[in-house]
């Protein structure tokens, strides 16, 4: 998939990873593999020149929403699903760094011993130094999820788009999972998605990339060189954004 040719579209971008992306395949927890896997492809990205911000779920671990279903009061929920952000953040930053990439772990918790709190022209300065700044604890706040974190930092670091990894290669009308007749979108206005209520982000995140022309591209990242192709501007997965007419094409 490498195209050693193509210059880059993007120069900035902010990835956006579930914490299921770095679960095993089945059950909770951290998978050293697959958390390699996912930092080398981050490193092919890097290598390019391209200035990389991360923030990770930690639905692997903990979600807040099941645990306040359960009875739990919600925003102590949430919190401890922040706490897991955090645990997923430094094992990406360790599998990073033994690939010779420099990072910084950033929190919206402070935490000191841990990571470094977010200050964003901090978090500019080390992306301009060619360091990988991985965004812990989402935002902050209860009630919001990773995706409007990573919407909120998106936008505050002026990232040309927000690479939202998944488990599927875009985003489609119904769960491809259950319904092999679900047809899958090449491209989305955001008045659409929200409309449709499609599972693309949750519409806080939805509403914040539209007000701030942010394009987001769904995508697989298990796909072998999805995210070096998407940089180089391969059309992969699903692009969400301000234009209602597609451009891409049926079948990639």
């Amino acid at each position: 998939m490498s195209q050693e040719s193509s210059p880059l579209k993007y120069h900035r971008i902010l990835l956006k990873l579930s914490g299921e992306a770095l679960a095993p395949r089945k059950g909770y927890g951290i998978d050293a593999d697959r958390v390699r896997r996912i930092a080398s492809e981050i490193q092919r990205v890097h290598e390019l020149g391209v200035q990389v911000a991360v923030v990770v779920g930690g639905g692997n671990i903990w979600r807040g929403a099941d645990a306040a279903a359960a009875g739990m009061d919600r925003a102590t929920a949430d919190y401890a699903g922040m706490l897991a952000t955090v645990m997923n953040s430094l094992a990406m930053q360790d599998a990073m760094e033994k690939l010779g990439m420099v990072t910084r772990v950033q929190t919206a918790i402070d935490m000191p011993p841990v990571a470094e709190p977010f200050i964003r022209r901090r978090a500019v300065r080390h992306l301009e130094k060619g360091r990988v700044v991985i965004l812990a604890a989402g935002s902050g706040n209860p009630f919001f999820t990773t995706d409007t974190a990573a919407a909120l930092r998106a936008v505050e670091l002026n990232a040309q788009v927000l690479l939202k990894a998944t488990k599927v290669d875009g985003v489609y009308d119904d769960d491809p999972m259950r319904n092999p007749e679900a047809r899958k979108f090449d491209e989305l206005s955001y008045m659409r998605a929200l409309t449709m209520e499609l599972k693309v982000m949750d519409s806080t995140a939805l509403s914040l990339c539209k007000d701030n022309h942010l394009p987001i591209v769904v995508f697989d990242l298990d796909e072998a060189g999805a995210l070096e192709a998407l940089v180089r501007g391969g059309k992969y997965g699903t692009l969400v954004h301000d234009m209602e007419e597609p451009e891409w094409s049926a079948n990639r």
